[in-house]
């Protein structure tokens, strides 16, 4: 059965599938408006959202599909000390595919062991969101018509930036793809992304320290938030903070037809005066969230019972009782998830739920 976990779950083709799927949508919506009829979807949303968790709200509602769920983990069982596990026992007793945000990293992994439906990764911590990579890239198509042979631009935080690291992920599978990471030292790209992903996958990537040396270049602009409190040095935040803002004057030096993208919420990296120019794409970016939500929603479903869809089998996992993952915010730390590990591409052992080092 298909989950969709980390972006590397689909394949290629899997991807242009759920893309194609999307832009057939938008160019007929009342054909799809009974699709998911007497299908339910289940949001189980563990930390707080706002555009996701509408966003699979309306995605299967547009579907004529219903939704049960909970926003608030304190209102469900979670609140008695259910485990993750047994709650997706429970709820897939009741619906046909599930949505789960949490914040404990590696979460829906651990859920779809045991889960008899589809499980959406709709976040979780600071490590994979695929959904919003989907989304990233059908913006893409949109503004620029292709994804092929781009030049994108990461601009922000790179290290805890999960949007980040499961996009570069899946542009990892497109030919001709240029990365350009501009961050400030202390945001810069985690050396396993760089190391397991970019060189792994032969990226052609570079970095650079502010925007205007390679904004002329640019075919997508992917803005993210420099956050204050990720600093150690606010001396060093308040040198560095301006290099990180998109203004018009920065703008300026851009292509006519680069796209400016952003996960959204937004706090002061992209200023006011963007949101009227024509290359400002990060508000249609959250409508082709919806879009590209209902299509994954009825592939995975539409794969869900035949074994040409299955999950990628190119790691296997190693159990080790004797290592422990470093990470306290893993799934790993907080339930009784198995000791699973993988080896990545320069030896280390790495936590199968959540690539943080082993010890």
């Amino acid at each position: 059965m298909k989950h969709l976990i980390d972006p590397t779950d689909l394949t290629r083709e899997e991807t242009d599938q759920i893309i194609d799927l999307a832009l057939e949508i938008i160019a007929d919506r009342p054909a799809w408006q009974e699709k998911m009829a007497h299908r339910k979807l289940s949001t189980l949303f563990y930390e707080p959202s706002t555009r996701t968790r509408l966003s699979f709200t309306a995605a299967m509602m547009e579907l004529g599909g219903n939704v049960l769920g909970f926003a608030d983990a304190a209102n469900s069982s979670v609140s008695k000390g259910e485990t993750v596990q047994d709650t997706v026992r429970v709820v897939s007793s009741f619906v046909d595919i599930i949505a789960m945000r949490h914040y404990i990293e590696g979460a829906q992994l651990y859920a779809s062991e045991v889960s008899p439906v589809p499980i959406i990764n709709a976040g979780d911590g600071s490590h994979s969101h695929p959904t919003q990579t989907l989304t990233d890239l059908l913006t893409i198509r949109r503004e620029l018509g292709h994804i092929d042979g781009i030049t994108i631009g990461f601009c922000g935080d790179l290290r805890f930036g999960r949007t980040v690291h499961s996009l570069i992920k899946a542009l990892a599978r497109y030919k001709d793809v240029k990365v350009v990471l501009i961050a400030p030292e202390a945001l810069k790209l985690p050396d396993y992304i760089r190391r397991d992903v970019c060189d792994k996958m032969k990226i052609d990537y570079r970095e650079v320290e502010t925007m205007e040396e390679v904004m002329p270049e640019l075919d997508i602009l992917y803005m993210t938030r420099v956050q204050k409190e990720r600093f150690l040095d606010e001396d060093e935040f308040d040198r560095v903070k301006d290099s990180f803002r998109l203004d018009c004057e920065k703008l300026s030096q851009a292509k006519s037809r680069m796209a400016v993208l952003h996960p959204l919420p937004r706090v002061n990296e992209i200023l006011p005066e963007v949101d009227a120019d024509p290359r400002a794409a990060y508000f249609r970016q959250v409508e082709n969230g919806k879009f590209v939500r209902m299509a994954l929603i009825v592939k995975l479903l539409e794969w869900k019972d035949d074994p040409a869809h299955g999950m990628p089998q190119d790691d296997f996992p190693i159990y080790n009782p004797h290592a422990k993952c470093t990470n306290p915010k893993c799934i790993c730390a907080s339930e009784a998830a198995p000791h699973k590990f993988r080896r990545s591409t320069d030896g280390e052992l790495r936590c199968w739920y959540c690539d943080a080092k082993v010890r």
